[in-house]
């Protein structure tokens, strides 16, 4: 047999396991598998500290250095304010306000024992009459030298001079048979003459002259008490339900206290005449009395125009012609839409103070005389706004053409009511007829209630920081705070000891003050900052940082705690 090399062989012979081919015998030994490990070599210890010394330094300089000044760039600043006592105002547990007017009692014609008795009966009967403590009338008597011929004219100044509310001259006199008495209407002063048989004796505990006199007082202060009541929230059952209604009416028709207020006077006409007036000549003469009057309350600015062709606003009823009467009216109802505001010049506000608009309005000659339907009244007041007058030229519907000049005297009727409408705007008690005791009782009472609105807004802003403890409060806040507090503090004892005129300057500091704190714009833009808009702007810068940093930490915490393991196991 032939094999495939050339060679000869043996048929049915086997070949020698020596000459074996090695490919054959390599495929008869079992084959033997290698395992091949894929587990990472172990570290060496120094790249283990270096690694733990890194992660530990990004959370060092994270915890003292980063938190701290994350701490004082956005940390908010809030100055200490005395909460409690702040609330005490707003309770109104701070201070009890008292009105106590100094009457002082001139009798010149009877002896000291005898005006002492009567002043002490007066007193009582007084107090008997008097069913609201807070407001209440202490009789003084005058020096007994005094005649009542003589001293009768320094009224005016004795009450300029002292915390005097009223003077009372009692005068005898034979020819009248009961207690007759006057109230003078530019002075503080009241004239009672009464018959000498109607005087008390000494031990007299009343009489008809001492009821006289006694209600006579109580009445000149019944419509200040009222209000003083309206405005502290106080109820008590001498006010008569008109007397309700009528503070109630002139509380909401006036205008809020301010220091200063700005008087605009605008004459308007639907043609080319008038245009022109006297006006400064006539605010001078007849306005600047009453304003320098007011002087203790409140401070005024004055600015004059005049508008031509000014119509209706086309959308308010027209004045309507009365046959009867030949004059043209107005009804009531349509009196709030008289004036076109969309184009007459009648600015809302001018300067810091608010604006009193005063509209003389001069109709046209084929529209006069003009007046409202109802009343046949020439003026009205806006409420919280201004007044308005008509003034009808006399000659005008005759000529057919209005005069091109107003003069001072032509504008004495207009400037009275305007006069008038600014003592009702500015809240001042339709009585007494006195002009300097309604002047008195609005000082009285505007004290009243810058008292009581400085309080609330003390209390307001106490609720507001306790509420809110992420909004600042600057150093001026508390600052404002504290002065408000002292000159709350100074007016409830001056309104005590009966200096009004002082008690409203305090409290006007204590107003200002107040609304100053409360209104700071710092802590009102804080006031709308919520804590999920912190977590909208924080996450985002925060989360790809802080993720990594807080893994790497809790897997080096982790690799710590299984190497301490292995080291107790194998001790």
């Amino acid at each position: 047999m032939i094999d495939q090399n050339g060679g000869a062989t043996a048929s049915g012979s086997s070949l020698p396991a020596a000459v074996v081919p090695e490919s054959i015998a390599m495929s008869a030994t079992p084959p033997v598998s290698t395992v091949v490990s894929h587990a990472l070599p172990l570290e060496k210890p120094g790249a283990v500290r270096t690694r733990t010394m890194v992660i530990l330094a990004f959370w060092a300089v994270i915890i003292f250095f980063g938190f701290p000044m994350w701490w004082k760039t956005t940390s908010v600043y809030r100055a200490s304010l005395p909460l409690d006592e702040m609330t005490s105002w707003a309770e109104d547990k701070a201070c009890k306000p008292e009105f106590p007017l100094e009457i002082i009692l001139r009798t010149p014609s009877i002896s000291l024992a005898e005006a002492q008795g009567l002043l002490r009966t007066t007193q009582h009967a007084l107090d008997d009459l008097n069913e609201f403590p807070v407001h209440h009338l202490r009789l003084k008597l005058a020096e007994h030298t005094e005649t009542a011929e003589n001293k009768l004219d320094i009224d005016v100044e004795m009450v300029d001079n002292s915390n005097t509310a009223l003077v009372v001259n009692l005068i005898s006199k034979e020819e009248i048979p009961a207690p007759i008495s006057e109230l003078h209407s530019y002075s503080p002063r009241m004239d009672i003459w009464y018959p000498p048989s109607q005087l008390p004796s000494v031990t007299s505990t009343t009489s008809p002259l001492i009821t006289f006199i006694a209600g006579e007082i109580q009445k000149l202060f019944n419509e200040e008490k009222a209000t003083i009541a309206h405005i502290l929230g106080h109820d008590f059952n001498s006010i008569s339900p008109t007397m309700a209604e009528i503070v109630s009416k002139r509380v909401t028709r006036s205008l809020k206290y301010a220091e200063t207020y700005h008087l605009s006077f605008s004459l308007f006409t639907p043609g080319s005449q008038p245009s022109s007036w006297e006006i400064e000549d006539a605010i001078q003469e007849y306005m600047l009395p009453l304003l320098h009057a007011f002087s203790p309350i409140s401070n005024f600015s004055i600015d004059t125009q005049v508008q031509l062709y000014a119509s209706f606003s086309p959308s308010s009823p027209h004045p309507e012609f009365d046959e009867a009467a030949q004059q043209w009216t107005l009804k009531e109802e349509h009196l709030s839409a008289f004036i076109n505001a969309a184009e007459w010049p009648l600015s809302p506000s001018i300067g810091s103070g608010p604006t009193i608009n005063f509209v003389l309005y001069v109709p046209a000659p084929s529209q006069s005389p003009l007046v409202v339907k109802e009343s046949q009244a020439t003026s009205w007041i806006v409420p919280q706004w201004g007044g308005v007058a008509i003034v009808n030229p006399p000659l005008a519907a005759a000529t057919s053409s209005n005069p091109s000049y107003l003069t001072k005297e032509s504008l004495k009727p207009a400037l009275l009511t305007f006069s008038h409408q600014l003592l009702t705007l500015l809240g001042t008690p339709a009585t007494p007829s006195s002009l300097p005791l309604r002047l008195q009782a609005l000082i009285r009472t505007r004290a009243a209630s810058l008292l009581l609105s400085a309080s609330s807004t003390m209390g307001s802003l106490a609720r507001l920081t306790q509420s809110l403890s992420s909004i600042p409060i600057p150093l001026n806040v508390a600052s404002s705070v504290i002065t408000t507090l002292s000159h709350l503090a100074s007016t409830c004892q001056l309104l005590r000891e009966g200096k009004f005129t002082s008690a409203l300057a305090s409290a006007r500091v204590a107003e200002k003050e107040a609304e100053k704190s409360f209104f700071e714009k710092t802590m009102v833009g804080q006031m709308y900052f919520p804590d999920e808009h912190r977590i909208a702007v924080y996450l985002p810068l925060l989360g790809p940082i802080g993720v990594p940093l807080a893994m790497a930490l809790l897997k080096e915490l982790k690799n710590l705690i299984t190497d301490f393991r292995q080291r107790r196991t194998k001790k």
